[in-house]
């Protein structure tokens, strides 16, 4: 009974299958060094001369190196690797690889003569790199969610939000009208602009203008987004249909207007202008084309007129002062400093005239003046400036008066280098004291800065100003003299 017992627990602990070490000869390896070594032999036995008139048989009564034996040992090779093929598989796991067939090199010249030295059979590490072999570990599966990725199953919302981390999404499955919709507030409730015009530029492509500006009309952010995507881009022609299909007659006579920016010949430009006005305007922008329209008219007629003086030579102030640039298509600040500059003295009935430029485009006083003094003080001609503040009650008296302000004046001459008389003169004019003195203290006009003190009554004041005057210098002198004067009553 205990014989039986423990006959069963050898069966159950026994195997027919023992486990796999490097140290193990594979059964094919074996083969194929048994096959290499043979061959080695045979090439030894060809290549002997000596020997050639010695006839070997083999096991089987055959000579060596006849047809039928070459055949034979050709079969036998064959079945023999089959067979070790099968029963490494049978040994083996599945996951390993299988050695390739080999095709024999040799042949039968080639084992007859021995000549050609051919590639000997493959080693085993030559066998396993083979890149006949095929892998067989198993590909590891991506996970669910970067499949979605490249799904196009995705709702409108799904869809905006993707579009708002940035990821790329293809709108191509949103087909239905009813679809794009709703993708299309889904994109607005999102509130971000990219997505919205990403989302618009889809419409633009796939629906008819018709159907695109129907239901645009009652969705006014997507419809401003649009709007402003037009202009941008420049395409002139959808938006003035998009604009015309809104009734906004002012917009599209705007658009049109614009489109003369894209004219660079001046007579087609000026053409292109002439038939602006006609268009719906306000009464205010019409006034302005009307204007644009005059005064590119008139620079027409200067720039002519002008060039010709130019090149002929016959103004002594285009020799001196020579144009840098073109008047055409200039604003109309910039026109009148450039008629205030070189057409300064000119009647008023002259296209170039300042003051005919003045009248015709109602240039305030203010603008006006300051052009003017920017340009004559660049000429540095202060005869021109001293005119230009200078002005005559009804009895004939004359005084100083500037719309702009006589600390305005004074900045405008410091920045072009105006001598220190001729600016102490307008800094006396400036009416707040601490303005006036701060101006003086700047640009170094000593009279004032004591003249000041002297009316105020400041006698510290005046002693510490002493100290910033150089010594011995007319300033001083004038500064002891009223410090002497004893008829000065001064407050500290």
């Amino acid at each position: 009974m205990s014989r039986a017992r423990a006959d069963e627990e050898e069966y159950w602990h026994s195997s027919k299958f023992r486990a796999f070490t490097f140290d193990d000869e594979d059964d094919e390896l074996s083969q194929l060094k048994e096959s290499k070594r043979a061959v080695n032999s045979l090439r030894d036995i060809v290549d002997d001369d000596d020997d050639d008139d010695l006839e070997r048989v083999s096991w089987s009564g055959e000579p060596v190196g006849s047809i039928s034996w070459s055949i034979k040992e050709t079969a036998s090779s064959s079945t023999s690797s089959l067979e070790g093929r099968d029963s490494s598989l049978q040994k083996g796991s599945s996951s390993y690889a299988a050695f390739p067939k080999q095709v024999s090199s040799y042949s039968l010249s080639s084992l007859f003569k021995g000549r050609n030295k051919l590639p000997s059979f493959q080693s085993l590490s030559d066998a396993l790199s083979d890149t006949g072999v095929k892998n067989y570990t198993p590909e590891l599966r991506r996970p669910k969610a970067e499949y979605k990725d490249y799904s196009s199953d995705w709702s409108p919302k799904d869809t905006v939000r993707r579009m708002q981390r940035g990821k790329v999404c293809s709108l191509e499955r949103f087909r239905s009208l009813q679809d794009k919709l709703v993708l299309l507030d889904e994109a607005v409730g999102g509130h971000d602009g990219n997505v919205i015009t990403a989302v618009l530029i889809f419409l633009k492509r796939t629906l008819r203008r018709e159907i695109l500006f129907r239901e645009l009309e009652v969705r006014q952010v997507a419809l401003c987004h649009l709007i402003h995507f037009l202009k941008e881009t420049g395409e002139q022609k959808l938006l003035l249909d998009l604009l015309r299909f809104l009734d906004r007659t002012e917009e599209v006579a705007l658009s049109q207007y614009q489109e003369h920016l894209n004219i660079q010949d001046v007579e087609k430009r000026r053409e292109f202008l002439k038939g602006c006005i006609g268009l719906p305007f306000s009464a205010e922008d019409t006034s302005h084309i009307q204007d644009h329209y005059t005064l590119l008219e008139r620079q027409i007629i200067i720039e002519a007129n002008d060039r010709h003086l130019e090149t002929a030579g016959q103004s002594e102030i285009f020799r001196k002062y020579p144009r840098k640039a073109s008047i055409l298509n200039m604003p109309l600040v910039t026109t009148l400093f450039y008629s205030c500059f070189y057409h300064y003295t000119e009647a008023e009935g002259t296209f170039s005239s300042p003051t005919n430029l003045k009248k015709t485009f109602k240039i305030p006083d203010k603008q006006y003046v300051l052009t003017a003094l920017a340009a004559r003080a660049k000429l540095r001609a202060w005869d021109d400036v001293d005119a230009l503040f200078t002005t005559k009650n009804w009895l004939g008296y004359t005084k100083k008066k500037a719309p702009i302000g006589f600390h305005r004046v004074v900045e405008i001459l410091q920045r072009n280098n105006a001598p220190v008389q001729v600016l102490q003169e307008y800094v006396r004019l400036v009416e707040d004291v601490e303005t006036r003195l701060n101006l003086a203290t700047k640009y170094k006009c000593h009279d004032v800065v004591i003249e000041t003190y002297r009316d105020l009554k400041d006698r510290i004041q005046l002693t510490a100003y002493k100290c910033k005057v150089e010594r011995g210098s007319a300033e001083e002198d004038k500064i002891n003299s009223i410090l002497n004067n004893m008829q000065i009553r001064w407050k500290n």
